[in-house]
């Protein structure tokens, strides 16, 4: 049997933390299957919310599931498509007997509701059509002039989850559903059962959000015959306040990571262990995550997010990248600040200073900024307490000696820098550390026979005397 899973989002918005864990958990499951002898991951829109819809929502998911590697092997599949399929469905249910037409107007299912509210009784509907089948009102009240309700059966419904094990429901506490409404629109029940039933998904692995409606699935599963997926409900992510994840906790949108300079791979290896776990591995290929993964290993209780844990591996994969990789990402985030360097030769080797230093590619590119700026502003205090009098003398040394050099090498400017030291009778460090401010402007960079050789013999004299004017203005 091929096995074939599904992520269904709803284009009412970007593509958050929770449904990309779902997507890569439905993911890794029919890849690690298609690795086996038969896997397939479908998506499918499920924009039957027509008023909420939109296609930038759709496109935020594309694309965020894009960025993410989560490729797909069939759709998208788009239900404000499918809709005659979904009404053809309601009424063979009709024709079955096993759902009836409800010509109960919204204000009076509203008014019966409140009042059983008042009564303490359940506010579910009360199978007034169900039980007295009415005739058609003289004027329809919408495209059909009547609901189309599910005749929801007695007995008990018993969800076999693949996580979170056996969970029986009572249908009597359940109301007969309506499958199709008034002015003609099918609901979700009814879509997602026929879409899964049609597509053949032997899989639906989802938040448990989604439990309640399980039971009324299966029921409809049921009565039309078609053979039952089987489940498994993840359990929802929660903030670090052990409450459900949301904005208040941050970034939930997953471009919005991709903005902050995170690695795709990065977050995915987060979401793949936000909830499921192999031994004490924290750090995955995925390869090793397709290879590896099952819904035995997926817990049962919530996976709580952790930004710092997030932090820690995108640091991790910045350090292990290859630089020219990673000189294709910065590119767009020195751009966002003006410096035109698509066709900067020295970036991978300015990228090389920065990757054991850096925890996101917006901060790599804030620190490497130094390189691309046409002025250097100095940090006050580092100008204060290194750019000194006695620094002007060292500096003009500097600017002749580097003048001479035919090729400006790592081993050329080490050697400049030792002769200096050992000519004044100076340590390393206070030389280094006036140059590095005279060059970006702060004391924290790469080492600075590095960031020499990176900035070229012109750039370097030309800060080199601006900072030589600095403390002459200075004094």
């Amino acid at each position: 049997m091929e096995v074939r899973t599904r992520f269904a989002p709803s284009p009412t918005g970007y593509l958050h933390i929770g449904g990309a864990r779902t997507a890569l958990f439905n993911y890794l499951f029919a890849k690690h299957h298609s690795a086996l002898g038969g896997g397939k991951f479908i998506l499918r829109i499920e924009d039957t919310d027509v008023a909420r819809s939109t296609e930038d929502s759709t496109q935020a998911i594309l694309d965020g599931m894009q960025w993410l590697g989560l490729n797909w092997d069939e759709g998208p599949y788009f239900q404000s498509k499918r809709f005659e399929l979904y009404k053809g469905h309601a009424y063979k249910f009709l024709e079955m007997g096993k759902a009836y037409k409800c010509f109960c107007t919204p204000e009076e299912l509203e008014k019966r509701r409140e009042e059983a509210l008042k009564q303490g009784r359940p506010p579910k509907y009360d199978g007034r059509c169900r039980n007295n089948p009415p005739s058609p009102p003289l004027t329809k009240g919408g495209k059909e002039g009547f609901a189309i309700r599910f005749k929801v059966p007695h007995g008990i419904t018993l969800v076999k989850d693949l996580i979170k094990g056996n969970v029986a429901f009572n249908n009597d506490e359940i109301e007969d559903l309506v499958i199709l409404r008034s002015d003609g629109t099918p609901t979700y029940n009814l879509c997602v059962v026929v879409d899964d039933a049609t597509m053949e998904i032997t899989h639906v692995i989802r938040g448990d959000d989604h439990l309640n409606n399980t039971p009324k699935q299966i029921m409809l599963y049921e009565a039309f015959g078609y053979p039952l997926p089987q489940f498994a409900h993840l359990p929802m992510i929660l903030g670090s306040d052990k409450t459900r994840l949301s904005k208040r906790h941050g970034a939930t949108s997953v471009m919005s990571y991709k903005e902050m300079g995170y690695l795709p791979h990065a977050l995915v290896n987060y979401l793949a262990r936000l909830g499921w776990s192999y031994g004490d591995q924290e750090i995955f290929s995925i390869h090793e995550l397709i290879e590896k993964f099952s819904l035995e290993n997926v817990g049962k209780s919530s996976g709580v997010f952790n930004p710092e844990k997030l932090i820690w591996l995108n640091q991790h994969y910045l350090k292990e990248a290859k630089p020219e990789e990673l000189s294709l990402l910065l590119i767009p985030f020195l751009e966002t600040k003006g410096y035109k360097v698509s066709a900067d030769k020295r970036l991978v080797n300015i990228i090389k200073g920065f990757q054991e230093r850096s925890k996101t590619l917006v901060e790599m590119a804030g620190a490497a900024e130094f390189y691309f700026k046409e002025d250097i502003q100095y940090e006050e205090d580092a100008a204060k307490k290194f750019l000194t009098p006695d620094m002007a003398t060292i500096f003009e040394i500097l600017i002749s000696r580097l003048n001479s050099l035919q090729a400006l090498t790592h081993e050329a400017i080490e050697a400049i820098f030792n002769d200096i030291i050992n000519e004044k009778g100076l340590k390393l460090g206070k030389v280094a550390q006036p140059v590095r401010i005279a060059l970006t402007g702060g004391k924290v960079s790469p080492g600075i026979f590095e960031v020499i050789e990176n900035l070229g013999k012109e750039t370097t004299i030309k800060r080199i005397k601006k900072a030589i004017e600095f403390i002459k203005s200075r004094n």
